[in-house]
């Protein structure tokens, strides 16, 4: 397992899978260990996998200090991962959560990235807010499916105010394009996988600054996909081609019955649509 020393000297761990040129890959949660990633469907065929683990996740060590964990800060580890591999510029994907820290490295080091794909983004570090009647109405288009009655009870008490603590794994269906047995596996192994004190850390007061980011975005010229799942609860098309508008060289992209993960619900149609962008 390849590692590397981030500037406080905390050790990162990083996994490669696949062949090609390499593709830096920034994983969610927010702060979830890669591996729920995946081969990204099958991406591997085009492009060598470079998959961070962020510091307290996976394989890395956990900091000393837990501020560290901040989105902002986890900026200067995506750049020292950059030095140790030797690249003057990367190909850059963010997956959900994982798209905050890769704009706010675009923003910080704009000449270091080549080409920027952001997959069923986070809309965070930009500002924009999913109203929930968005979410709602992304919701209902899952009506015909067996789980969907107490999906959306659960979903009602989360915009009302009145979740519980098993309110997020009942909605836990809207991120998926199929609840299957792999969608379910995928869901329980993920719980696994966060550190949910690095969680907290990451979207700290003031971690954010939602003007600067956009104005720094709007002089961003490099090729950019955005990429939407049209079922995907978390991360609602329309916020998403919202976030497209703010990248003068976007891409947005829809993927039809696809949900947060869509490597997983149509895995040949997201291979094909970021390959083909990253060609």
């Amino acid at each position: 397992m390849p590692a590397f020393a981030a500037p406080d000297g905390t050790e990162l761990a990083y996994h490669v899978r696949g062949e090609g040129p390499p593709l830096l890959c920034l994983p969610g949660g927010p702060m979830q260990a890669s591996a729920y990633l995946g081969d990204l469907g099958g991406l591997t065929a085009n492009r060598r996998l470079i998959l961070l683990d962020f510091r307290g996740t996976g394989d890395s060590a956990i900091p000393e200090d837990p501020a560290t964990c901040r989105c902002d800060r986890l900026v200067e580890d995506v750049e020292a991962l950059r030095e140790h591999l030797g690249l003057d510029t990367v190909d850059l994907l963010g997956h959900s959560a994982g798209t905050n820290p890769a704009l706010l490295y675009t923003t910080g080091h704009p000449h270091r990235v080549g080409r920027l794909a952001l997959i069923t983004p986070s809309m965070s570090a930009v500002g924009i807010a999913v109203p929930p009647e968005i979410r709602r109405r992304t919701a209902r288009l899952r009506q015909d499916e067996p789980w969907f009655p107490v999906a959306f009870a659960a979903l009602q008490d989360i915009t009302a105010g009145r979740a519980t603590t098993d309110s997020w794994d009942v909605i836990a269906p809207f991120l998926y394009g199929r609840w299957d047995d792999t969608a379910r596996a995928h869901h329980a192994a993920g719980a696994a996988q966060k550190n949910h004190d690095a969680a907290a850390a990451f979207a700290a007061d003031g971690v954010f600054e939602p003007g600067a980011t956009r104005a720094a975005l709007a002089g961003f010229t490099a090729p950019t996909l955005v990429l939407a799942g049209q079922v995907d609860l978390n991360s609602p098309s329309a916020a998403v081609a919202e976030l497209a508008g703010l990248l003068p060289k976007a891409e947005f992209v829809e993927l039809s019955g696809a949900g947060h993960f869509p490597w997983l619900d149509d895995p040949q149609r997201f291979t094909a649509a970021v390959a083909a962008f990253l060609a």
